[in-house]
């Protein structure tokens, strides 16, 4: 991973953060030595789900299906752009 693919993510989840704070959502942004970052939502149930972003040929996509998202999934992925991405990541995380 180079330099500025690392700093467009932290971006892209830093912005996902923030939109997920106003809604009320808890977040933490994850900066690890080696990887990528990670921002996790912690629920009032207790749990704790990981939001990643990835690059495809035509942009950034959070992801929080990690290991399986890859395939593409209905309803596991939304693009990093999109308007309401905080609404859709909310709502999937948190069903």
């Amino acid at each position: 991973m180079t330099a500025v693919e690392r700093r467009a993510r932290f971006v892209h989840l830093t912005r996902l953060g923030w939109d997920l704070h106003g809604l009320g959502v808890r977040t933490s942004l994850v900066l690890p030595v080696a990887g990528q970052p990670i921002l996790e939502i912690h629920s009032t149930a207790g749990t704790v789900a990981r939001i990643t972003v990835v690059r495809r040929y035509c942009g950034w996509a959070y992801v929080w299906r990690p290991w399986w998202a890859r395939l593409w999934r209905r309803g596991e992925w939304v693009w990093a752009e999109a308007d309401n991405a905080a609404d859709v990541v909310m709502s999937a995380v948190t069903a």
